[in-house]
């Protein structure tokens, strides 16, 4: 008598996967807008600093800004107000921004 395997259940492209799964669409989403914040804002930032500022976690509370260094955060904190104004004019809705140091606590 030959062993009952399961049956496998059919396979589907990883994209109509992930778009069923509401809480990785939420996900999604949210990365893209932490990204479009970013660019939104990249305008604003001394040319030498761009490369040295990544797109953080946006959620309930905020949107986090990551800096390679401290200097770079502290140069950020300074500048908070200006961002969000510049996102507000873009049309993004008023968040809190944090603004960490990238491998920080």
């Amino acid at each position: 008598m030959s062993p009952v395997t399961p049956a496998t259940p059919p396979s589907q492209p990883i994209r109509q996967a992930l778009d069923r799964c509401e809480p990785l669409t939420r996900l999604t989403q949210r990365l893209r807008e932490s990204t479009e914040r970013l660019e939104a804002i990249r305008p604003l930032l001394p040319p030498p600093m761009r490369g040295l500022v990544r797109s953080g976690p946006l959620d309930a509370e905020g949107w986090t800004i990551l800096a390679d260094n401290g200097a770079i955060a502290a140069k950020l904190r300074h500048m908070v107000p200006a961002l969000q104004q510049r996102l507000e004019s873009a049309g993004w809705p008023a968040v809190l921004i944090r603004v960490k140091v990238l491998g920080g606590a």
